[in-house]
């Protein structure tokens, strides 16, 4: 693939932090993934979702707005949201004030399942990533996270989750 001569490569402080930060966010989720799996039987997506959904109004929100919420595809959404209703967590409901839009709601099982699995998260959390940086460090990488997040979603606030 020729750039014809433009591209500026990255510098080795540059590379250091991408690689970092991408090895890092990888290994963070697959460990995050099995601390819920093994624990509750449920993935961080899945445990992001429940999250969501119990913050929401009524404890339901609109699938294209969760999907949103969880930079996830609609029809990524909508297989994992299958997927927990057969599991009994969330169901899926017609839209009130609009017979076209589908909600995803949070079903009992699933807010006690949150509750269960909440505990193991917030300490992997707390274990894993807010004990290895300082007050300072997390207020800097949050700010430049936020930064990166709005140029990748095009202007939106990083919503607060998982």
């Amino acid at each position: 693939m020729s750039d014809g001569g433009t591209t500026q490569w990255l510098d080795d402080d540059e590379m250091r932090f991408w690689r970092s930060f991408i090895i890092t966010a990888t290994l963070l989720e697959s460990r995050l993934n099995q601390n819920l799996s093994e624990s509750h039987g449920i993935t961080h997506s899945d445990y992001t979702i429940l999250v969501f959904l119990s913050e929401a109004p009524g404890r339901r929100l609109r699938m294209s707005v969760l999907a949103e919420l969880i930079a996830s595809s609609k029809s990524r959404l909508s297989h994992q949201i299958a997927r927990m209703e057969k599991a009994g967590l969330v169901a899926r409901q017609e839209c009130d004030s609009d017979g076209r839009g589908i909600l995803a709601a949070l079903l009992p099982a699933g807010m006690e399942l949150l509750e269960r699995a909440a505990p193991t998260h917030v300490t992997a959390v707390r274990e894993l990533v807010i004990s290895q940086v300082t007050r300072v460090e997390q207020k800097s990488f949050a700010d430049a996270l936020e930064r990166i997040h709005r140029t990748l979603s095009g202007g939106g606030e990083v919503a607060a989750a998982s």
